[in-house]
């Protein structure tokens, strides 16, 4: 079926989503055949210290809740800058004020970001972000708003973004391995689909990609939980498997039993998961860990928004399983792309990083195929491989990297949502 007569399809159908597979992997076939991924190759733009995004945003960045208007405004008056508002950053301390620190310094290092514009209530917080950012060695200045105001803070912080969208518009793309990319993952809305059919197909990605030297992550410690025995075995060493549980057990220590009124079950399952047919938290966390395949361990457990260090391979890390959070923290650590399995159908975009949404549920696709990039009901209906289904997603995050729009992005999806561990002061 041609583009356009995919399009007049989909506005007479009956259906929100029309006839969403016209638009996954079926209609617009890539040029680079996702069976020759060893061999794949995309283009990106280099950073300055080496990392390659798929995107080239110029972010307005607040420090904290107070700048966001300032940050809007500058947005609002340098058209193709990205504002990334927030409701956090006052009065923060401790472990809460440093994870902040590492997220709002690891979203404006993010490969997708070519240069920042960072601004905050004072000078001295604003500083230490900037400083931050500064070490990837990609443009990137500071403004205070105390002693100023917000107009003329406005007005500096305008000039310096449409000086940097301008540099960024020219800046060239060259082409790089598959290899060179970093890709996170994360559920949404799970049902009974999502174990069976999409969550394996990003295990078959990894599978096939770790070994070709990409960086992935997976994380949602709570979602867990029922399956920690099962997670600990994959990791790669005795150390780090230890270090994995450690996080675990401080979850449910800390967190669940320390806060709890009565279980998890008014928030694992959602009542999203329930209505697809996932009755506990065991049946979710058995889904979830689809998505490291079958082969893959992890070699190394990481804090939230914490960068890895130990090379290519698969990470996890302590996140929520909320999932605009969760991306958030992946994204503050460097992944340039994130793949989102979905049963019930969840929505979330992020700002920087495209969000590729896969769905196994037949009903999904068709009544919201328009935030659906893969459909992989195919293996439910056993005309599809879990093999061919990898080859899809693997095609599908090539194509992405080269610039196709997710159907999060074309749909202005851009959830960025900071995790604050605890009261401020």
């Amino acid at each position: 079926m041609s583009l356009q007569a995919a399009i007049e399809h989909e506005m007479s159908s009956p259906y929100v989503g029309g006839a969403p597979d016209q638009f996954t992997t079926k209609a617009l076939p890539s040029k680079r055949a996702s069976a020759h991924y060893k061999d794949a190759t995309f283009t990106g733009w280099r950073r300055e210290n080496g990392r390659v995004g798929v995107r080239n945003h110029v972010v307005i960045l607040p420090l904290d809740d107070l700048s966001n208007a300032a940050c809007e405004a500058v947005a609002n008056n340098v058209k193709g800058t990205l504002a990334l508002p927030h409701a956090y950053g006052r009065l923060q301390f401790g472990e809460d004020l440093e994870i902040h620190f590492r997220t709002l310094i690891g979203i404006g290092s993010n490969p997708n970001v070519a240069a920042v514009v960072v601004i905050g209530i004072e000078d001295g917080w604003t500083g230490r972000v900037v400083d931050g950012i500064a070490k990837t060695g990609k443009p990137v200045v500071g403004y205070g708003i105390e002693g100023h105001g917000d107009i003329a803070t406005i007005a500096k912080a305008s000039y310096a973004a449409k000086r940097f969208l301008q540099w960024a518009t020219e800046l060239p793309k060259e082409e790089c391995k598959v290899a060179e990319l970093w890709v996170s993952t994360k559920c949404g809305e799970s049902d009974t689909t999502t174990g069976l059919a999409s969550c394996p197909t990003v295990g078959n990605m990894y599978d096939k990609l770790i070994p070709q030297g990409i960086y992935g992550c997976f994380g949602e410690t709570s979602e867990i939980t029922g399956a920690e025995h099962l997670c600990k075995e994959r990791a790669a060493s005795p150390e780090v498997a230890d270090k994995w549980f450690k996080m675990w057990q401080a979850y449910q220590d800390d967190v669940i039993e320390a806060h709890k009124t009565d279980d998890l079950s008014d928030s694992q399952p959602t009542k999203g998961n329930i209505a697809g047919g996932l009755t506990t938290i065991e049946e979710k966390a058995l889904g979830n860990l689809e998505k490291i395949g079958r082969d893959c361990t992890y070699i190394d457990a990481l804090e939230p928004a914490e960068a890895p260090a130990k090379g290519p391979g698969l990470y996890y890390m302590d996140t929520s399983s909320a999932a605009a959070e969760c991306v958030t923290l992946m994204a503050a650590a460097g992944y340039a792309v994130h793949t989102f399995p979905t049963g019930q159908g969840n929505v979330i975009g992020n700002p920087i990083v495209p969000v590729i949404k896969i769905s196994g549920n037949p009903k999904t696709v068709r009544t919201m195929g328009e935030h659906i990039d893969v459909d992989v009901t195919g293996v439910l209906r056993r005309d599809m491989t879990l093999d061919e289904a990898g080859d899809a997603l693997i095609d599908m995050v090539v194509r992405t990297a080269n610039g196709r729009l997710t159907a999060a992005e074309s749909l202005g999806h851009r959830e960025f949502v900071m995790t604050k561990l605890y009261r401020s002061a």
